[in-house]
C-alpha cells in the first residue's frame, strides 16, 4: 500500500498507520475476524487528506453492526467529550475514578487558601496522600492543555497547601496539586507540570496510567459510551448527577425514572453490564 497522509484532530498531517486502528479495535474487545473485515473495508476507502475522525467513524459504524458493547468501548474518547457542555459531569467522573481507586473524594469544594478562597474541582485523600485536582474539560479533541494551565493550577495549589499544612496532622501528609484533562497536554505543559511536581493526567498520560487505561482497568466507562441511549436520555441522566454505566447497572430504576420502555431497558442494561467488566 502506498503511503497515505491523513489529517489529525489538531489539523496536523500524519502518516496513516493501520496498526493504530487494529490496536484500538483490539482494546475495544473486537474478535480477530471482525477486525480483519473492518481493516479491509477501511483500506479500500482511506485516501490522502482523509480525517482521523472520518476513519474512526467508519470503524465505529462497522463495529456497531456486530457488537454494541465493543462499539461503546471504541467510542470512549468521544464519550468523554460528551460529558459536557458545562464540564461539571467530567469533574464528577474524575471524582468517581479516584473513588474507585480507594480515595475519599469531594467534588466542587470551596477551600480556604493562605491568601484567598478557591473553588477546587476534586479533593482526594487516601492514607497520607492529599490531592487538589483541577479538571480541564474540552468538547473538541483538537484542543490541548497548554503550559498556562499547570502554571495557574500550581500557584493556586501552593496557596491551598500553605493553609493545609497549618491543620492538625497535615505536616506529615503528602500534598500535591493535579490537572486532569479529557484531551492531551502540550509538551511544555508536561515539562513544566513534571518539574513543578504536579500530578498530570490526560487521555493517554502518564503512559499506562492515563484515563483510557484507568477506565478500562476499573470498568468505569461513562454512560455517554452507551450506543443504546439517545442524546436526550444521556442528558437527563447527567442532569441527575449520574455519570457511569456502573451506576445504571447498580440502579436499573434510573432508566424507568427517565421514561425508557421496559424492552429497551434490557438492551441498555446488557450493554452497561458488559462495559462494567474491569480488565
Amino acid at each position: 500500500m502506498d503511503k497515505i497522509y491523513i489529517i489529525k484532530a489538531s489539523g496536523e498531517k500524519a502518516l496513516f498507520e493501520i496498526e493504530k486502528v487494529i490496536n484500538s479495535l483490539e482494546r475495544a474487545g473486537a474478535d480477530k475476524l471482525l477486525i480483519k473485515k473492518i481493516v479491509q473495508d477501511i483500506n479500500k476507502e482511506v485516501h490522502d487528506g482523509m480525517t482521523t475522525k472520518k476513519i474512526y467513524q467508519m470503524a465505529f459504524n462497522l463495529l456497531k453492526r456486530k457488537s454494541r458493547a465493543s462499539a461503546s468501548k471504541y467510542k470512549l474518547k468521544k464519550a468523554l467529550m460528551e460529558l459536557g457542555p458545562s464540564g461539571y459531569p467530567f469533574e464528577k467522573f474524575v471524582g468517581k475514578v479516584f473513588d474507585h481507586e480507594g480515595f475519599d473524594t469531594r467534588v466542587g469544594v470551596i477551600v480556604q487558601g493562605n491568601c484567598v478562597q478557591h473553588e477546587v474541582d476534586v479533593i482526594a485523600q487516601k492514607d497520607h496522600k492529599h490531592y487538589m485536582i483541577e479538571c480541564k474539560y474540552h468538547s473538541d479533541q483538537g484542543r490541548f492543555c497548554n503550559v498556562k494551565i499547570p502554571l495557574y493550577i500550581q500557584s493556586r495549589f501552593l496557596d491551598v497547601q500553605k493553609q493545609w499544612e497549618k491543620q492538625q496532622g497535615h505536616k506529615t501528609k503528602f500534598h500535591q496539586g493535579g490537572v486532569c484533562t479529557n484531551t492531551r497536554f502540550t509538551s511544555d505543559a508536561i515539562q513544566y507540570g513534571t518539574c513543578a511536581g504536579l500530578m498530570l493526567t490526560s487521555w493517554d498520560y502518564p503512559k499506562g496510567h492515563g484515563l483510557k487505561e484507568r477506565i478500562d482497568r476499573l470498568g468505569l466507562h461513562p454512560l455517554t459510551s452507551l450506543t443504546t441511549l439517545t442524546k436526550a436520555e444521556k442528558s437527563k441522566l447527567l442532569d441527575k448527577g449520574i455519570v457511569l454505566c456502573k451506576e445504571i447497572n447498580e440502579n436499573p430504576s434510573l432508566l424507568e425514572q427517565i421514561g425508557i420502555p421496559k424492552q429497551r431497558q434490557k438492551n441498555i442494561l446488557k450493554d452497561s453490564e458488559e462495559l462494567c467488566t474491569a480488565h
